[in-house]
């Protein structure tokens, strides 16, 4: 097909994810420990998930469900008994310092993004997360004049694969969905919902334990990122 607009998913389509939270959270147990926490790396694994779950439980489907700040908040809580706002405040702040350190573009993710304004393509980023987490992900890349419209679920109030995370991005761009593709990584997030909405989908960068079939399957699976210019073009 001839694209007019590409939309991408962000954590672990445009760089790898896990280096970056295994990095921050290092960043937070060291900050931790000055601030007197006595754990070691599987004590503090354990304070950091118990936080982790409490919001995983009660925030489904809310872009808050992946807020460190708060996972660091209600593990202070469990474990000291008191509310403790500036070591939480620490500890988010030295994970998302180390993670933004870490953070490096996949291969030929640059490239990419620079050929498709070359040809006149829109780039629009819809993610699930906090904005201001996100837009400081794009500031650390220097992505801001290679993408023309960052969606997030936060300011949607829906998680991918909510219909609203693929439509909005067309309508700021003023855009048909038969104009549209969408990249991303994850199955049920950014595959099911593209499809939901008849957007082509494109798969990169994953290892779906499930069959990619009904609406679980892409039109495309792709293993480099250079490839994408061969479906859009």
């Amino acid at each position: 097909m001839t694209a007019t607009v590409v939309l991408f998913d962000l954590d672990d389509t445009l760089y790898p994810y896990a280096p970056c939270r295994d990095t921050g959270l290092e960043a937070a147990r060291e900050t931790a420990l000055e601030l007197g926490y006595d754990l070691d790396s599987n004590a503090f694994d354990a304070f950091y998930q118990t936080g982790r779950r409490e919001v995983k439980r009660e925030l489904s489907g809310t872009a808050a469900t992946h807020e460190r700040f708060i996972y660091f908040k209600r593990a202070v809580e469990e474990h000291t008994g008191e509310p403790r706002a500036s070591d939480a405040l620490a500890l988010g702040e030295a994970f998302w310092g180390g993670y933004l350190e870490e953070m490096e573009l996949f291969t030929g993710v640059e490239e990419t993004l620079e050929t498709l304004r070359e040809n006149g393509i829109d780039v629009a980023i819809t993610t699930n997360l906090t904005t201001r987490i996100q837009l400081a992900k794009i500031e650390q890349f220097g992505l801001e004049d290679r993408i023309d419209v960052l969606v997030t679920s936060e300011e949607t109030g829906r998680e991918k694969p909510g219909s609203v995370m693929f439509t909005l991005p067309l309508a700021r761009l003023d855009r048909r969905v038969s104009e549209a593709v969408m990249v991303g990584d994850n199955v049920g997030a950014d595959i099911v919902g593209a499809n939901a909405v008849g957007l082509e989908t494109v798969l990169w960068n994953a290892e779906p334990e499930d069959p990619l079939e009904g609406r679980r399957k892409p039109d495309h699976r792709i293993d480099a990122f250079g490839e994408l210019m061969e479906l859009v073009l």
